[in-house]
């Protein structure tokens, strides 16, 4: 994809005119501090700029905006900063969506992202990608969700919202890399009107960004959460099934194959070869996720 065609991050803050965010500039911090890993923030596509301020304005949602708490673009040193080249520091921060697609018997689809791609491969992650100039979000969130996994979702057949903010960036960790990405992810869900069995009928990955497809209940996705939030975690829940149900792309067709379960408890290690795994900004947009469901179940 032409970089031109992407939007940026702008960001504005005590009413000041949006201004472009900086690679190496840490967007969460710019509205909290070095020790803040969440805020709150608003948001919204302004003149194909994403802009996140910490005032309301048109068109704005408020959201939560979150880091990893090992951020490497929030730890980066003066001297690491100084050795990146100048086609990154000139990239700016990129913005994208990733979709939490609901089916209407309450599962939520993952996919696990190519092995041939460059950043984050074999890692699970919801359909998502860069949002385009002349796009707004929802739009953007459709057209990935088709283009990678072949679900086309028509006008009337879904309703949505905004989860919150991720800023991600790659490598995840400084003791893996210096950053080469910097993003804000769009974490939104999207709630269809079809069961998940529906949807695996339709069900077409474009086998270049996706490597296999799983459908998840709640009560894997609150393990999965459940062990994100454990630095070191010993075992897997007693109550875990050993392997789950996934599609599997393999020279152009699907097929079934059972995944193990704890594969999905995975971390990302300090060094080395990186592991299948669920994202820590997915870990964070499935809570936001589980979060939704209680708020409905109090209404």
């Amino acid at each position: 994809m032409d970089s031109i065609k992407r939007i940026l991050v702008y960001l504005s803050k005590d009413n000041s005119l949006p201004q472009c965010a900086q690679f190496i500039q840490s967007v969460t911090r710019y509205f909290g501090s070095n020790q803040e890993d969440k805020v709150m923030v608003n948001c919204g596509i302004n003149k194909n700029r994403f802009i996140i301020s910490d005032q309301e304005f048109r068109d704005s949602t408020r959201v939560p905006l979150k880091r990893a708490n090992m951020c490497p673009i929030n730890n980066l040193e003066e001297g690491q900063a100084a050795t990146l080249t100048e086609d990154v520091l000139s990239r700016g921060v990129d913005v994208g969506v990733a979709v939490i697609l609901q089916t209407a018997n309450q599962k939520i689809l993952l996919t696990r992202r190519s092995p041939t791609l460059r950043i984050f491969p074999n890692v699970w992650v919801p359909p998502g990608g860069h949002i385009e100039q002349d796009e707004q979000i929802i739009d953007a969130g459709l057209r990935e969700l088709k283009e990678e996994t072949g679900l086309q979702l028509k006008d009337g057949e879904f309703s949505w919202r905004m989860l919150g903010l991720w800023e991600s960036v790659f490598p995840p960790l400084l003791s893996r890399g210096l950053p080469t990405r910097h993003h804000v992810v769009v974490y939104v869900r999207i709630l269809s009107g079809e069961t998940h069995h529906k949807l695996q009928e339709i069900l077409n990955p474009d086998e270049s960004e996706v490597s296999a497809c799983a459908w998840l209940d709640t009560s894997m996705v609150e393990m999965i959460v459940s062990a994100g939030k454990e630095a070191n975690l010993t075992g897997i829940p007693q109550n875990m099934p050993l392997t789950i149900g996934a599609t599997e792309m393999c020279n152009g067709s699907m097929v079934h194959v059972d995944l193990q379960a704890s594969t999905l408890l995975s971390t990302v290690p300090e060094a080395g070869a990186d592991v299948e795994r669920v994202s820590t900004g997915t870990k964070y947009a499935l809570q936001l996720w589980l979060d939704t469901l209680s708020q409905n179940k109090n209404l």
